[in-house]
Parts: structure tokens; C-alpha cells; sequence
């Protein structure tokens, strides 16, 4: 095991430094690699720990089906679950404690590597497996594709008005966040990070456009609502325009439900 210059945030060390020993002890898993903060080295007291266990093609299986009993041997587990939820079965989430501490395991094969969001720091391996995929392959993480965002949004704010009217307050606030999620932010950052993630951190990287994004948040209310919708509309079209990318706008389906939107909106 190798964490010499790994910064790990303290909170956190503990924790790695038993998977890591687990890991060692169980010749089915290969490899452990760190990802999110402790690969870009932003770790700090709030971090959650992002762990890959590189697994041999015929022990994945095994250690899935056991993947709970794993992470408890790593420390006092309090709760743990598949992420099936977000598209990732591969993945466990933990919780351990008490001090609390988040912990993402994930277990993939070597093979698997090669199609891969980040190339994370390795913190242990048998031989040099995942140095030789790291070389032969490239990670690419998700970017945004502004058009795919603008041939949606007319769509999304339309199914929210109608929410809105109906009085399905609360499936209209969810809607909202998703706009700001799928394509305010997006475009907010465009240009600005290589690794979008939705709203994660926007205040950091757009703070000039926090009061605008602060007014598309919205209470369980109709007029508020209808009020962030057209405050979301509005800092939409603000960073469409400022992401400077080539975007054929769907100015038919933008003017209509504009339109619609303002005759939805009580006028002062």
C-alpha cells in the first residue's frame, strides 16, 4: 500500500487505509484507485470517498454479492445499498460511523477500466494492470451539448406552466430544479470546467449569476412558481447567449411558449 502524497482528507484516511488492507487480502480484487476530490487533490472536511476496486473477470461477481460484507470489515458500517438508482449496480454506498463518513466502492474489472470517466489516483495494485490501461486508453468525461439542451428546454418549460396551473405545486418545484440541473447550469459552466456536474459547486463557478440562478428557486406557492419559472427562462437565455456555442435555436417552440408562459403570469 502506497498513500505517500495522497491527499486524503483526514476524516477520511482511516476509512482508505482499510479498504486498501481489505482489498489486499482478498486476491480477487487487483487494484484500488481513488477518484473524485482525492484525484483532483480539492479533498476536504465535507469529501466523500470514492474508491475503484479493480476486480479479476471471474471474482467481479463474487465480490457484488458480497460487496456489503466488504465494506463492513472496513470499518463500523451504518448503511449501504446498490446504486441501481443512479444507473450503477456496480457501485455500493456507504455510510460509516459515527464520525459519519460517505464512501462509494466501486467494483469493476480491468477491462471495464478502459471506458472510464477520470483517471483516478491508484492507491494500490498487484502488478502494473492499471498503469498499462491508463496508457492504452483515455478518459473522457460527459460535456455538455448545448444543442441537445436547446432542442429540450421549450418542452420542459411548458410541461412546468402546465404543473404550475394545474396546481401540482410540488412535481413544478421538482421540474424547476431539474431545468436549473439539465440546462442552466450545464451552460453556465460551458467553457469554464472540463468535468460538468449539473449544479455541484455553481456558486463557485458562476458567481456573478447567483442572484439570478437564487431567483429560480421557488416556494409551494403558484405565483412564486410562475415567478421562477419565467426568472428560469430568463437566465437560460442569458447563458445560451454567453456559451458562445453554435446552436440552432428552436425559435418557433421558444416564442410559443413564451408566450404561453406570459399569458399563465398574473400582471402587476
Amino acid at each position: 500500500m502506497n498513500m505517500v502524497g495522497v491527499q486524503v482528507p483526514e476524516h477520511l484516511r482511516g476509512l482508505a487505509d482499510s479498504v486498501l488492507a481489505e482489498a489486499e487480502r482478498d486476491p480477487r480484487i487487483v487494484a484500488v484507485i481513488a477518484g473524485g476530490s482525492v484525484a483532483t487533490g480539492t479533498g476536504d472536511e465535507y469529501s466523500d470517498l470514492d474508491l475503484v476496486l479493480v476486480c479479476t473477470p471471474e471474482g467481479q461477481a463474487g465480490c457484488l454479492a458480497e460487496a456489503k460484507e466488504f465494506a463492513g470489515r472496513a470499518g463500523k458500517l451504518l448503511a449501504g445499498f446498490t446504486g441501481e438508482h443512479v444507473g450503477e449496480p456496480r457501485l455500493l454506498i456507504a455510510l460509516y460511523g459515527p464520525p459519519l463518513a460517505h464512501v462509494d466502492l466501486k467494483f469493476v474489472t480491468m477491462d471495464e477500466l478502459h471506458d472510464r470517466v477520470e483517471d483516478g489516483v491508484v492507491l494500490w495494485q498487484r502488478d502494473d494492470g492499471v498503469d498499462r490501461v491508463f496508457k492504452e486508453s483515455a478518459a473522457r468525461w460527459p460535456q455538455v451539448d448545448p444543442q441537445w439542451i436547446e432542442d429540450r428546454i421549450w418542452v420542459w418549460v411548458h410541461y412546468v406552466a402546465v404543473k404550475i396551473q394545474r396546481g401540482e405545486l410540488f412535481e413544478a418545484i421538482d421540474a424547476l430544479g431539474m431545468i436549473r440541473s439539465a440546462a442552466i447550469a450545464p451552460l453556465a459552466g460551458y467553457g469554464r470546467t472540463s468535468r460538468p456536474a449539473g449544479v455541484r459547486r455553481l456558486e463557485t463557478l458562476v458567481p456573478e449569476l447567483v442572484p439570478e440562478l437564487r431567483a429560480t428557486v421557488a416556494t409551494a406557492d403558484q405565483a412564486d412558481c410562475l415567478r421562477a419559472l419565467n426568472a428560469s427562462v430568463d437566465v437560460y437565455r442569458t447563458v445560451r447567449d454567453r456559451a458562445g456555442a453554435s446552436i440552432t435555436r428552436r425559435t418557433d417552440a421558444e416564442n410559443a411558449t413564451v408566450a404561453y408562459l406570459q399569458a399563465a403570469t398574473p400582471q402587476p
